[in-house]
């Protein structure tokens, strides 16, 4: 029998303070990981003009479509590796990593392949211009290369997401770190040194990416206990596949749906120009920061309910439920008075002409300070996963964020032909969905209590009776 370590006993309180322990290593990673893409747009607007930064920034939206259903799986392997280990069951723990990081290598490859060939055609979808300013081109070759990473972050992002799960979130900090400074550190060389344009950054993202899933899967191969993965041992188990998909497809066809509105509303961006696009790509870029911290509680509540309905303590959920929204409601009020304090300096990262600064901060302006809203969305919405949820947080996502932007866009915007119109969706939509998950939380929590309190009974009653 395989012994089970945990860096933090997730069924036990006080909870509290467990809970902002294991944030702190995940918010400070997902900043480190963000650091990718702004290293790319700081590096290229300082050397190679806002065209280049609109090329770079054009690809965010499209790249998270195409990623986005995929890279949900890694939530239904986390989400499964937490229940077993709550359920103490370390031989099924096994068998969830070795399927999972098989199939990232497998689907990796093939989002990897499919993106690269298909990436001028999905840019002109999107309204990706090339006339008056060629944003096409540059963009394209961006994207081609950052889909050759794509395996490499496929595998990353399944193997963090199951050293999580199980009780451990210092150790993805370590691997992003390294990485990351080697991201920021081949940005540098390549197109300050080298002179190189988009292709120099997006061949930094990529080799950092390679080297932080090269960490993770190291560092798999020689830990003890159930997270150990033994190349000899990769399979397929039908059984955990079907469990992963049951979870992780919901959960990718939504990030994938969010994708969907965002390319939408970044398609409606782009008809204003490329000033508009320059600076609406710097502020959502200072965003990706704020949603990366507020995001990592997002996972703290995964992982935290997924161990405890693991464990069948469901009375614990209502506290870390609670929890979980105090906490990602102080992150998010702490980085939107950051990012206003130092919206000129954060800015002129980015961009530098009148006309950009100013589209830069019209948008910040209004989704800065909402941005707690967003934040509480995801916390109910990973909350309901870890409850077996997976396929009703869709739904509402599905109908409460997505359906309710591209409505937006198609009549709002239709009567409001501005930036601000577009951007006003967003905090709409993030109040409409939170309010939505959290009352399916609550349902799905009392449900799971009720059951267990029945089964508990009816297992009395024939004891009573034996």
């Amino acid at each position: 029998m395989h012994r089970l370590k945990k860096t933090v006993d997730m069924t036990e309180g006080p909870f509290f303070k467990k809970m902002v322990v294991f944030a702190i290593p995940l918010i400070i990673t997902g900043l480190l990981q963000c650091l990718y893409n702004a290293a790319d747009l700081i590096v290229v607007g300082q050397y190679r003009g806002e065209v280049a930064v609109a090329a770079v920034g054009s690809t965010g939206a499209l790249t998270n479509l195409v990623l986005g259903l995929f890279m949900g799986l890694s939530v239904g392997a986390g989400v499964c590796v937490a229940h077993h280990i709550g359920a103490k069951e370390p031989d099924e723990v096994k068998k969830v990593v070795h399927t999972s990081m098989l199939l990232s290598a497998i689907l990796g490859i093939v989002m990897g392949a499919f993106g690269f060939i298909m990436a001028e055609d999905l840019l002109r979808l999107m309204g990706t211009q090339s006339e008056p300013v060629d944003v096409l081109t540059p963009a394209t070759r961006y994207l081609r290369i950052i889909f050759l990473g794509v395996p490499g972050s496929m595998m990353y992002n399944y193997a963090a997401s199951m050293i999580r799960s199980a009780g451990d979130s210092k150790r993805p900090l370590i691997f992003l770190a390294i990485s990351g400074i080697v991201n920021v550190a081949f940005n540098v060389i390549l197109v300050v040194g080298f002179g190189m344009g988009v292709e120099g950054v997006a061949i930094a993202t990529i080799t950092s990416q390679y080297l932080s899933a090269a960490m993770a899967i190291v560092y798999l191969t020689k830990t003890s206990g159930p997270l150990k993965l033994s190349l000899k041992d990769l399979r397929i188990s039908g059984a955990k596949v079907k469990r992963i998909l049951y979870i992780g497809i919901p959960s990718g066809i939504q990030g994938s749906l969010f994708s969907l509105s965002n390319v939408l509303i970044q398609s409606s961006i782009n008809t204003f120009g490329d000033q508009v696009v320059a600076g609406s790509a710097a502020t959502g870029n200072i965003e990706g920061f704020v949603y990366i911290a507020m995001n990592a509680i997002y996972h703290v509540a995964l992982t935290f309910i997924g161990q405890n309905v693991g464990a069948r303590k469901f009375k614990n959920i209502k506290r870390i439920t609670v929890y979980s929204a105090i906490i990602v409601t102080m992150v998010g009020f702490m980085c939107a008075a950051f990012v206003l304090t130092f919206r000129n300096q954060l800015i002129n990262l980015y961009v530098d002409s009148p006309e950009a600064v100013e589209a830069a901060m019209t948008r910040l302006y209004i989704i800065i300070p909402t941005y707690f809203l967003c934040g509480l969305m995801d916390v109910f919405c990973g909350a309901l996963r870890a409850l077996d949820r997976s396929v009703t947080a869709m739904v509402i996502s599905l109908c409460g964020a997505c359906g309710l932007r591209i409505l937006w866009i198609s009549t709002v915007f239709q009567v409001f032909t501005t930036p601000e119109s577009v951007y006003f969706s967003y905090p709409v939509s993030w109040i409409l969905t939170a309010t939505c998950h959290l009352i399916f939380v609550i349902i799905a929590a009392r449900k799971l209590m009720r059951e267990d309190r029945e089964q508990r009974e009816f297992n009395e009653c024939s004891k009573k009776l034996t």
